[in-house]
């Protein structure tokens, strides 16, 4: 399965489902282990952990595999990695059985959730490599001004260029664009009968980023903000040019993702993130392409973030083995390591300059992530942003404030429940 940073709006969709879970008595939590054994003292010896992670594919699960062998080799100590076939339904699960995994794979958006009913251990802030996360990454993972989980990787939002149509309109490298004027001119430019000049999906996991260059956001400093003049702002200059056509969504062009619409020719533009290098290289291997940071909003420059952590079980009986085993995974080595291996970008800043001269094709994409903002990850908030999106999809028929202003209540009700 894909994670969060990946398919943002199927993480966003799966975690009510997760979480009604975790709220119920489920039968097999799917990990081994006696019934009793959280009841037992644990035996001395070499810790023993279980891992368990929503793997991408054989080339993440071999990946982390190989890392955690690497770790227990070193360390005198035996670890189990499991790639989930359902990681939100297993974990839920495992926790609603008194079994969860050690440490595990943890979205940005169900995080608080298992935060605040204590089944997380905040032992973040305690790692050596603490201040090396991208501080908006680390706000994600933070609850109650704690620290919870490291953050594994992250994933931004750039502005995708197809090289050809590019080439063939007559546009050069001087008119990659910086402002949302720019934007505008070279979307119609690349706008023919068979080819949008951009196409992307309509969700506020793509349209957010907008709002963020404005200067806003659903929440700011944890009071909701859906309906600041920044957003109506940004929805506008999105609604004009889905007006124009030269922006198209990809209901329109008939994609199931952006990546489809860009790799089948339809788009010549798209905002994705740096998992659509892994699929243009799969599925559309001769598509030439290049990444441009998104251009300046009204607010300078913005874009979106997306991430998860390594969550480690309050109750887990060999916890300080977790910690090291956490550290050594986000040690900056080894998230290179891993971003070759399958394509992620390291969550620590002191990586930064590694990734970008490992993959220059994508470093655009790292080169945003000290101005990225991260999707709210409050109680309540994943499901104001499952309406959300259900709204934005007719977005190019609706008033902007208006659309907001229902947004704002809704977000205001589920942070103050």
């Amino acid at each position: 399965m894909r994670m969060s940073h990946r398919r943002p709006r199927r993480a966003a969709l799966a975690a009510g489902a997760a979480l009604a879970l975790l709220t119920t008595a489920c039968g097999g939590s799917g990990f081994e282990g006696d019934e009793n054994s959280n009841d037992s003292e644990k035996d001395s010896g070499p810790a023993s952990l279980e891992i368990l992670i929503g793997s991408s594919g054989p080339a993440e699960t071999d990946a982390v595999t190989a890392a955690a062998d690497k770790w227990a080799k070193d360390s005198g100590n035996e670890v189990e990695v499991i790639a989930a076939t359902d990681l939100n339904q297993q974990l839920s699960q495992g926790f609603a059985a008194n079994k969860p995994p050690d440490v595990f794979y943890l979205s940005s958006d169900t995080f608080a959730e298992y935060a605040s009913n204590g089944s997380l251990l905040p032992y973040a802030g305690d790692l050596e490599n603490a201040d090396d996360f991208y501080p908006n990454l680390a706000e994600a993972f933070t609850f109650d001004d704690e620290f919870y989980c490291a953050p594994k990787d992250f994933s931004t939002l750039g502005l995708v260029i197809n090289s050809d149509a590019w080439e063939k309109a007559g546009l050069t490298d001087d008119d990659i664009p910086t402002t949302w004027d720019e934007l505008r001119e070279v979307a119609k430019t690349l706008t023919s009968d068979k080819q949008a000049g951009l196409v992307t999906s309509t969700e506020y996991q793509r349209l957010g980023a907008f709002m963020a260059e404005a200067g806003g956001g659903l929440v700011t400093d944890g009071e909701a903000t859906a309906d600041s003049e920044a957003n109506v702002e940004a929805l506008e200059f999105v609604k004009s040019m889905l007006e124009e056509d030269s922006w198209q969504t990809i209901g329109d062009v008939g994609a199931g993702w952006g990546g489809e619409a860009f790799g089948t020719g339809k788009a010549a533009m798209t905002v994705e993130g740096n998992w659509i290098a892994g699929a243009l290289k799969a599925d559309f291997p001769d598509v030439k392409y290049q990444v441009a940071p998104l251009p300046e909003g009204p607010d300078g420059q913005g874009t979106l973030s997306f991430t998860n952590c390594w969550g480690i079980a309050q109750d887990s009986e060999d916890a300080e083995a977790a910690q090291d085993l956490v550290s050594f995974l986000t040690s900056a080595d080894q998230q290179i390591e891993f971003a070759k291996a399958f394509g992620v970008m390291p969550s620590v800043q002191s990586a930064a300059d590694a990734y970008a001269e490992e993959f220059p094709e994508l470093a655009a994409f790292v080169e945003q992530g000290e101005v990225a903002q991260t999707v709210p990850n409050q109680p309540g908030v994943t499901e104001v942003i499952a309406d959300l999106n259900s709204k934005l999809e007719s977005l190019e028929k609706s008033e902007p404030a208006d659309l907001l202003a229902d947004v704002q209540e809704n977000l205001s009700s589920a942070l103050q429940d």
